[in-house]
């Protein structure tokens, strides 16, 4: 959520704070009452729609299955790549992610780069903060990944929309 609450609608329900987007089909963050603004991500978001959930993605190129760069930057920016393209596969948009979580190997190399993170961040996703955890671990399944991202989005649903699946023929 935008500081100063973005020009969106607030209203109270059960002691905790819920701000609207102008977009009256968009996400809600939810802020609880009394809590300090979340910075870079929100503390909640509710939605109502079609669920999109989307695997852990690396940094790497997806059509060639290899690693251009080692940089913590860089395999951050290809996986935000990787989760807005899946996200985009499946008719959302990155605006429809409601969650994400991120797995990174090296704790102080994230801190470091924490700004040029948010940069690439925002030229993806630009300014929507969905719910976001950070995850340090010791390693992940490819040996030169140093993030993971996985999401969660959910698509409005439209009248009429009917189910479809990969896998029906």
């Amino acid at each position: 959520m935008k500081k100063g609450g973005g020009g969106g609608k607030r209203e109270a329900t059960g002691g905790v704070k819920i701000a609207r987007n102008a977009d009256p089909g968009s996400h809600t963050v939810v802020q609880p009452e009394g809590w300090a603004r979340a910075v870079g991500y929100a503390n909640g978001v509710a939605a109502e729609g079609r669920g999109v959930f989307v695997a852990g993605q690396i940094g790497w190129n997806p059509r060639t299955s290899e690693f251009e760069s080692d940089d913590l930057v860089e395999q951050v920016k290809q996986a935000l790549e990787n989760v807005a393209s899946v996200v985009r596969a499946a008719g959302a948009e990155p605006r429809d992610v409601a969650r994400m979580t991120w797995f990174v190997t090296d704790k102080s190399e994230y801190v470091a780069a924490r700004r040029e993170i948010g940069v690439a961040y925002r030229e993806i996703f630009g300014r929507y903060y969905p719910a976001m955890s950070v995850v340090f671990v010791t390693a992940l399944l490819e040996e030169r990944a140093k993030v993971e991202i996985e999401a969660t989005a959910v698509i409005r649903a439209q009248a009429g929309d009917a189910q479809r699946s990969l896998f029906s023929e």
